[in-house]
C-alpha cells in the first residue's frame, strides 16, 4: 500500500472558503480539524488514503514543491513570489480573491513627487516586488515584513508597501492609498509535478474533482 496522499491547506481566510470545496470533492477532515484548541498540524480524513496538513500559506508551496505534500491549496500571490518549477497549478479555484497592490501615504500620492530610480518598499513579497519595479527600470530596496505592513511608511521604515488588498479598509485607516495593482489574486490547486506523473491514478481524479467543484 502506498503512502497516504497529503493535501496541504493554508490557515486563515482561504481555508474557510476551501472547506466547502473539499466537501464537494468528498473529503471530510477528522473532528479535531475544526477544534480551535487543537494544536495538531496533520489530520486524517474520511478517506484512509488521504491526509490533510494545515500550515502557513507560504509554506504550502514549499511542502508541495519539495514533495512532502502532493497537492495543495494556495493563493496565486505565493506562486508569483516563489515561482517553483516543481509546481503545477492546474485549477483556479475561484476563491480567496484579492489583489497585490502598491500603496503609499495619502500625502505622497497627492504630491506626485515620486523618485523614479530607487524606491524603498516594505513587503512580504520581495522577489515579486523587485521584479515588478525592475521591469520599469526602478531599483526596489525591499524591507521584508511578515505583517503590520501599514506601519512602515508611518514610522519611516519605507516610503511604500506592497501587500494584499481586499476592501482597502486597512489601508484607509492607516493613512495609505492604493496607487497600483500588480496582480489579481485567487486561490489555486497546486500539484507536485513528480507526484502528478508517478501517482497519476490517485492525483488526476482528485484534480478533476476539484476542477468540477470550482466550476
Amino acid at each position: 500500500m502506498s503512502a497516504p496522499l497529503i493535501i496541504a491547506v493554508p490557515k486563515g481566510r482561504i481555508l474557510d472558503e476551501a472547506l466547502p470545496l473539499l466537501a464537494q470533492v468528498g473529503i471530510e477532515p477528522e473532528a479535531a480539524f475544526a477544534d480551535p484548541d487543537s494544536r495538531a498540524l496533520r489530520f486524517s480524513t474520511n478517506h484512509p488514503t488521504i491526509s490533510l496538513i494545515r500550515v502557513r500559506a507560504f509554506d504550502v508551496a514549499t511542502f508541495v514543491a519539495h514533495g512532502a505534500a502532493q497537492i495543495g491549496v494556495v493563493g496565486s500571490d505565493v506562486l508569483l513570489e516563489f515561482d517553483y518549477s516543481e509546481l503545477y497549478a492546474p485549477v483556479d479555484l475561484g476563491i480567496g480573491r484579492c489583489r497585490i497592490s502598491i500603496a503609499e501615504p495619502v500625502g505622497l500620492a497627492a504630491t506626485e513627487q515620486r523618485e523614479r530610480s530607487h524606491v524603498r518598499i516594505a513587503t512580504k513579497y520581495p522577489h515579486l516586488t523587485a521584479r515588478h519595479f525592475e521591469a520599469q527600470g526602478i531599483q526596489a530596496e525591499c524591507v521584508k515584513l511578515n505583517g503590520a505592513m501599514e506601519l512602515a511608511p508611518t514610522l519611516g521604515l519605507a516610503s511604500r508597501i506592497v501587500d494584499l488588498v481586499s476592501s482597502g479598509r486597512t489601508l484607509k485607516e492607516n493613512g495609505l492609498v492604493e496607487v497600483e495593482v500588480i496582480a489579481e489574486v485567487s486561490a489555486r490547486l497546486i500539484v507536485n509535478r513528480a507526484a502528478f506523473k508517478l501517482r497519476a491514478a490517485e492525483v488526476a481524479p482528485l484534480v478533476e474533482a476539484f476542477r468540477k467543484a470550482a466550476a
